[in-house]
């Protein structure tokens, strides 16, 4: 359940960036954005695992 709920999580800063990319296409905002999803998805995977 956990998992499930980060998952939706992880999905609604997903989309709201992907907005913020689409609508402010600035090469330093794709670039902190990519960024910032790269270490949420990071983080999903490592601290979601099987232990809880």
């Amino acid at each position: 359940m956990k998992r499930f709920l980060a998952l939706i999580a992880f999905l609604a800063l997903a989309g709201f960036v992907l907005v913020l990319i689409l609508e402010v296409p600035s090469p330093d905002l794709i670039a902190v954005s990519v960024l910032t999803i790269a270490l949420v998805a990071y983080d999903f995977i490592t601290s979601s695992g099987k232990s809880g």
